[in-house]
């Protein structure tokens, strides 16, 4: 790529042709403030506070809309850049609340850091507030448009990144607000509720609705027993909430950490993404036995592990709802079996169980409230934190993280292998299922070293593999060279791109595993901010290094997940597994109607 010379503050430098200047003196380690741009997201100029004086221009210029060029001479630190930078932020400050002490943003508002790196001492305008509504209708999400500084950047994420299409500018000028159509809560639409916009929101405009207090509250009842149990990208990204570096593996330090605050049982969600796969793994090959054999079977099947994921399919595509597995997600399952199996084992009243699931993801909250995540009257899982909440509630019990020894999960349903682990990486929970639907059919393991499905790992948007099966045992012998073919993606657009493929009859697939989040879980809406791209590959390496650390690597090799077929459950996909792991889908409108059930 073509490299121009230009000079920032005096300093000559040099920059890729195409690069802003914001862009360039980043690479060059020269700060500019800034506020609405995003890396590799947004980049649009709406706040102006990155404002530069260049030579020969008549007036102060976005240096993040601006493109480099050789021999440009770029001055950010004058007088007049000074203050206009000031007078723009205290503008946006008299429209702004100052409750930033009872804000569950603060010190992690990047509006507040930006005061106090340009040095705003005083408050010097003051005057009616353009906004003051809040929208808590969701479950999963709260939107305080009275703090919005209509940066725009969830906009962008919404519309251009997961083509969701729900957050836009309604009304002009002053009275601009950004919000759905019609200014109607965001309950009522289309949102898939996967918080995206709650990580780029630079303020707390929009945040997860907060779960901590009804935890405290099961955690200070005795008459309740507390379950706890934690997804697999929890562990390769709380610690940056404590100062570790991204891709940091917690998992010990987490697990004592959540004894210490009071939880009866620690598990793991790990357990529950092993029997995923049995019984995802089992339903694939039902469907795909019946269409080898003559049968009827509704192909490609798609995951149904992201409840984002599971909403955006019934606004957007209803049709398209049997092609989803009937699987539960994991933490459903696990919830459900600690109300059921465990509580039996433990000869408690499965209402005395209150289970709560640490997740990365905001939809999760959503996903509880849903009527066909109850048996017989009770919640699977009675409340939902997000990685951001949990460490909250860490500091706030006074527990110092970063000295805690390592601990462990409980069994039953704390023990898991390394194919759980990797369901947080985008791609991981096909790499899961074709290595033990592969063992199943052939006696034999998957045909890749080290059992690393290469195809499918990696951040781009969709992603293929195929998997010609050889030899297959005698129960299998009709699947004797047939090759199989799938197909991964992470976020919303690479969704609507397969799924309009099998609304055309143009789908090459036999199965479709989709995560609702760009990136996958290691990237989910309730996970740690900030998260660019070096981010998620090094809490991606973190948890393919869980899994290549781990005894067994093959969800079908976990002994408890053998256990609980016995003692309980009966065989994948009987009548047992069914009640309590199996789910059904509902079709929705675009204003969240719901239309009748699938």
């Amino acid at each position: 790529m073509a490299t121009v010379s230009l000079t920032i503050n005096g300093k000559a430098i040099t920059a890729d042709e195409g690069m802003s200047v914001l862009e360039a003196a980043r690479s060059n380690n020269i700060l500019i403030p800034h506020l609405c741009y995003l890396e590799g997201v947004h980049q649009i100029g709406a706040c102006r506070i990155c404002v530069v004086e260049i030579e020969g221009a008549r007036t102060l210029q976005a240096s993040c809309m601006v493109p480099v060029r050789d021999g440009m001479v770029v001055r950010s630190n004058t007088e007049k850049v000074r203050t206009a930078r000031k007078m723009l932020y205290e503008l946006m400050l008299s429209d702004h609340p100052r409750d930033c002490l009872s804000c569950s943003r603060n010190q992690k508002c990047e509006f507040q850091k930006l005061g106090e790196l340009i040095q705003i001492t005083e408050f010097r305008f003051e005057g009616d507030k353009s906004k003051t509504f809040v929208d808590t209708s969701s479950p999963s999400l709260t939107r305080d448009t009275a703090k919005c500084i209509l940066c725009r950047r969830c906009i962008t994420i919404c519309n251009e990144v997961q083509e969701v299409g729900v957050l836009n500018v309604q009304r002009r000028g002053f009275h601009s607000i950004v919000g759905p159509a019609d200014e109607l809560p965001i309950n009522s639409v289309n949102c898939a509720f996967c918080g995206q916009c709650t990580t780029v929101c630079p303020v707390g405009a929009l945040v997860e609705n907060d779960a901590t207090d009804a935890v405290w509250n099961a955690l200070l009842d005795p008459s309740k027993r507390v379950i706890v149990q934690t997804a697999p990208a929890i562990r390769a990204a709380l610690g940056e909430e404590f100062g570790y570096a991204p891709g940091t593996l917690v998992t010990g330090k987490m697990a004592s950490a959540l004894r210490e605050m009071g939880f009866s049982d620690v598990f793991d969600t790990n357990f529950a993404a092993d029997l995923t796969i049995i019984e995802e793994g089992n339903e694939f090959l039902q469907r795909a036995t019946a269409a080898l054999t003559g049968g009827e079977a509704t192909l490609p099947m798609i995951t149904s592990c992201s409840p984002g994921w599971i909403k955006y399919v019934e606004h957007e595509f209803p049709h398209l709802l049997g092609h989803l597995s009937t699987c539960k997600s994991p933490h459903m399952m696990l919830g459900a079996l600690s109300k059921s199996y465990y509580a039996e084992k433990i000869g408690v009243d499965p209402q005395d169980i209150y289970v709560v699931s640490i997740m990365p993801c905001t939809a999760k909250k959503f996903e509880i409230s849903r009527p066909e995540m109850f048996v017989d009257g009770l919640p699977n899982v009675d409340a939902v934190l997000t990685t951001r909440e949990l460490a909250r509630m860490i500091k706030d019990a006074g527990i110092e993280f970063t000295e805690l020894a390592d601990g462990g999960f409980d069994n039953p349903l704390g023990y898991s292998t390394g194919a759980a682990d990797i369901f947080a990486a985008p791609g991981g929970v096909m790499e899961a299922a074709l290595r033990t639907v592969y063992a199943v059919v052939t006696g034999r393991t998957v045909p890749f070293a080290d059992l690393a499905i290469t195809p499918v790992r990696g951040l781009a948007q969709v992603k293929e593999a195929a998997l010609t099966i050889e030899n297959p045992l005698p129960a299998f012998s009709f699947l004797d060279g047939v090759t199989v073919r799938v197909a991964t993606t992470s976020g919303l657009a690479g969704a609507k791109r397969l799924l309009r493929q099998i609304d055309d009859g143009a789908s090459p697939y036999h199965f479709i595993e989709v995560m609702g989040c760009p990136s996958g879980c290691i990237s989910g809406g309730g996970q740690p901010r900030p998260t660019n791209r070096a981010v998620r590959e090094a809490r991606m390496r973190a948890i393919y290094a869980e899994d290549a650390g781990k005894e067994r690597r093959q969800s079908h090799e976990n002994p408890y997940i053998t256990r609980i077929y016995a003692e309980f459950l009966g065989e994948p996909l009987g009548h047992r597994s069914h009640a309590l792991l199996h789910t059904h889908y509902v079709r929705r409108g675009r204003f969240n109607q719901c239309l009748r059930e699938e």
